[in-house]
């Protein structure tokens, strides 16, 4: 964790599409302020620098301390909290769109400190390091996932994709009592899944699961999860399809089977899935050892974020820790 006493800080920021690490002001005005321990590389954070002329301080992923020493992870949203969606909880669909996303529309944790609402913040259970807590995020999209789709004890599962999320699918259907099977690309990815305790297929079988997660996000990786899928089944949305999708339509419709599509994380009742992802982490501290593969000082983002996109050269989770 950073010291810095200047009045400015390092950030990583988008420059020509790449990622850069600059010298910025040291954030002022409201929020609580977060000073930044770890912060993950996200595909997403990958597809929207190749695509977008993003301003925002990078980092959606990430965790660090508070002033007064406490461990947190953060809920990467702001949500205004009076449009409709908000106050039906489902704050992840707020009407502020994109500019409520922390490290997307507002800066995020890819810096030595950062300002959050204190509404984004999730405490540490007693368990989960910081230096793995950044992995909340990614888990809660999972634990979302699966939550909407209504994940039963003992159905059979499959997931298409090992990627960080991919992954984290596999340990929020196993905390839901799935029989869990993953289809992973590369070894790194397949050696990960079986240490989580996923069974290794080596090939998309023909249908028989109850439920099947995409999550690679390609109209191939669509066409296996539409096969593999019993009649009545449920397929869980649970990548981003940056190139659109095309459907199998006639085949979900004979068989006819359940879209579930699962976008961030909300609240079930009390309980936030960011909250409910910490837990688990703090009870499995296996998965931070198998999901994060890289380790970067803030100041080699440039190296860190070449490393993420080479998949082939066994990347799975890279982290930065200013």
């Amino acid at each position: 964790m950073s010291t810095n006493t200047s009045n400015t800080m390092k950030a990583v920021r988008c420059v020509e599409h790449q990622a850069r690490v600059l010298d910025v002001p040291i954030p002022q005005g409201p929020g609580v302020r977060v000073r930044v321990a770890s912060a993950g590389i996200c595909g997403s954070d990958l597809h929207m620098i190749a695509a977008y002329p993003l301003q925002a301080t990078l980092g959606h992923e990430f965790a660090g301390y508070l002033d007064d020493g406490s461990p947190i992870a953060v809920e990467p949203l702001d949500p205004c909290w009076e449009c409709s969606a908000c106050q039906h909880g489902d704050y992840h669909r707020c009407v502020r769109g994109v500019a409520a996303i922390i490290g997307v529309g507002q800066d995020g944790g890819m810096a030595e400190q950062c300002l959050v609402a204190e509404s984004s913040i999730v405490r540490l259970p007693a368990g989960l390091a910081v230096s793995d807590a950044c992995l909340v995020e990614p888990l809660a999209v999972a634990v979302h996932g699966t939550r909407r789709a209504g994940l039963r004890p003992a159905e059979r599962v499959a997931i298409v994709g090992a990627g960080p999320i991919g992954l984290c699918a596999v340990v929020s259907a196993q905390v839901s009592g799935a029989k869990v099977e993953l289809l992973a690309r590369h070894d790194r990815q397949r050696e990960a899944g079986a240490r989580l305790g996923a069974k290794l297929l080596h090939e998309a079988p023909s249908e028989g699961f109850d439920v099947v997660i995409d999550a690679a996000g390609s109209d191939e990786s669509m066409r296996q999860c539409v096969a593999m899928t019993r009649g009545g089944g449920r397929i869980i949305m649970l990548a981003s399809y940056w190139q659109g999708l095309n459907l199998p339509a006639d085949q979900i419709c004979a068989k006819e089977i359940n879209l579930i599509p699962a976008m961030q994380y909300n609240r079930s009742g009390p309980a936030r899935d960011v909250d409910i992802a910490a837990a688990i982490l703090a009870s499995k501290p296996e998965i931070g050892e198998a999901l994060i593969t890289h380790r970067f000082p803030l100041e080699a983002a440039e190296e860190a974020f070449a490393t993420a996109r080479d998949r082939r050269a066994g990347a799975i989770k890279v982290v930065l820790e200013p």
